[in-house]
Parts: structure tokens; C-alpha cells; sequence
């Protein structure tokens, strides 16, 4: 074999972690599961064991987890089953329920931020449609739903509206508080460099005012959710809310605690997403 012949050394690999930096890794990750994850699940775990005991006597009303999960099962382990109407399984009544809530609550985002600006640009804006919002917001979510199936003639729609109507008052007042907020001298900058109306909104306007916007977003998804599972009780077809009215009147009383469950990680998650959503927008931008 010839001496001078050269053996292609092997593809460069990205180095193993050292030990050091494997220990720093594996620390960190034991940190944030101390400081992150073990309480909620302790606290989790405590709540459990009391409802455990509280409810295994037998002149309990409700069921104890024990029961709750042996009689859910099936519900748990296929979400996704479909018999036709409206016996399916909790992810599609989840489903129904998020696009309505979707519709609704987009339809309040554009109309919100828009009203929002108004009233924090205009002086008279604020004078005259101030006090109908204050008067309109105190209005409940379920107050709306006979006026809109008078309207609609559909439940689908009716429902969309009362998220609709849920939602926008946070949305307005939250974003009109961050345009009047925006510092003047952002306003003299403007002037300065001659901005049109489009650039003064997308440069100064919407960055400034962004925090202030996103904590009424967050505020109106998490009434939106609140408000379609109630208003999905009236309304039926398939729905987490109606879901849980139909248990009730069939006394399917764990279903109810098990929807009760998702409701609420579902709510969770919505707000957590808008936050993200948030943060990734308002990087940089001083806090609300």
C-alpha cells in the first residue's frame, strides 16, 4: 500500500457535551422542575387526596377521582369517536366550541382595536362613545343571546355574536388607555420626520400601545371561553357547553367533572398562546 496515499478522515461531528456542561444542564433541569413543576403537582396531589376522602363516603353527592376516572375512561382514551349528531367524543365538542369561539373572537379583535384607536386619537370620539360602551359592557354575555336568535334565526351565528360582544369591551377600553399612554415624545418624532397616517400607525402607534393591547386581548379570550360554554347550554348542538348540559340532564355527573377539566386546560392554554403572541410582539417595548 502506497505510504503517500491520504485516508479521508470522516465527517466532522458535532463534539458530545462535555461532563461540565452536561451537569450544568442536567442542574437546570432539575431546578426548573423544582421551582416550575413540582408545586402545581403537589398542590394537585393534595386536592385530590381530600376530594378522595371527602367524597368516598356513601352519602357523598360527588364522586371521588377514583370514580371520576373509571367512569370518564372511554371518554379519555377515544376523543375522537363519532356516532353521528351529536354523540362524539369531547375533542370534536372541543373543537366546535374553539371555532366558534375563533369566529367571535377575531371578528372582536378587529372591531376592538379599531374603536380602541378611535377613542384614544379623538377627543370627541371619547366624549361620545365612552359612556355607551361603559353603559353596554355591563351588560352579561347571556343578556345578548335572546336578542340574537331573534336576529339571526341560527344558533350558530347568535353564538358567534354574544362572543363578539363578550369580548370587545376589554379589547376597546385597553387599547384606547395605550394610544392616549404613548409618550409625546414618540408624538414629536413623528412630526419631526413627517410620518403619514400609515407609518405613524404601524411605526409609533400599534409598537407603543402594543402591551396595553394584548392585556385586553388576553382579558377577551379568556371571557370568550366563558362565554361560549355558557351560551352553548341554550344554544345546543355540539359544544363542550352543551355537552355538559346534556350530562346533567342525563346525571352523567363525571362527564361533567371531566369536561370541567378541559375546560379549563383549554382556557389556559388560550391565554398562555395570546401571552406568547404577545411577548413575541411587544419584545422590546416598555411594559403595560
Amino acid at each position: 500500500m502506497n505510504a503517500n496515499v491520504k485516508i479521508p478522515a470522516p465527517l466532522a461531528q458535532s463534539a458530545p457535551p462535555t461532563p461540565g456542561r452536561a451537569r450544568r444542564m442536567a442542574t437546570a433541569v432539575g431546578l426548573f422542575g423544582l421551582q416550575r413543576l413540582l408545586p402545581p403537582v403537589v398542590i394537585l396531589a393534595l386536592l385530590g387526596l381530600l376530594w378522595e376522602l371527602l367524597c368516598s363516603g356513601p352519602g357523598a353527592a360527588l364522586p371521588p377521582p377514583s370514580v371520576v376516572l373509571s367512569e370518564t375512561w372511554e371518554l379519555i382514551i377515544d376523543p375522537f369517536y363519532d356516532n353521528g349528531g351529536n354523540d362524539v367524543g369531547l375533542a370534536w365538542q372541543l373543537l366546535a366550541s374553539l371555532e366558534r369561539v375563533a369566529y367571535g373572537y377575531l371578528l372582536a379583535v378587529i372591531a376592538g382595536v379599531a374603536l380602541g384607536v378611535l377613542i384614544g386619537q379623538s377627543d370627541w370620539a371619547m366624549r361620545g362613545l365612552d359612556p355607551l360602551f361603559q353603559v353596554l359592557r355591563t351588560v352579561p354575555p347571556l343578556a345578548w343571546l335572546p336578542l340574537s336568535l331573534a336576529g339571526f334565526q341560527d344558533s350558530h351565528p347568535s353564538a358567534i355574536f354574544v362572543i363578539f360582544i363578550t369580548a370587545i369591551w376589554p379589547i376597546i377600553i385597553n387599547t384606547a388607555v395605550g394610544i392616549r399612554n404613548i409618550p409625546q415624545d414618540y408624538r414629536n418624532v413623528a412630526r419631526v420626520l413627517q410620518l403619514n397616517s400609515i407609518e405613524y400607525f404601524t411605526s409609533i402607534m400599534l409598537p407603543a400601545a402594543a402591551p396595553y393591547i394584548f392585556t385586553g386581548l388576553r382579558i377577551g379570550v379568556g371571557l370568550s371561553w366563558l362565554a361560549i360554554i355558557a351560551a352553548e347550554m341554550l344554544i345546543g348542538g355540539v359544544g363542550i357547553g352543551f355537552f355538559i348540559w346534556d350530562a346533567w340532564n342525563a346525571s352523567r355527573i363525571s362527564d361533567i367533572i371531566l369536561a370541567l377539566v378541559y375546560i379549563g386546560v383549554v382556557g389556559f392554554c388560550l391565554d398562555r398562546l395570546v401571552a406568547f403572541v404577545g411577548r413575541r410582539i411587544t419584545r422590546g417595548a416598555p411594559a403595560a
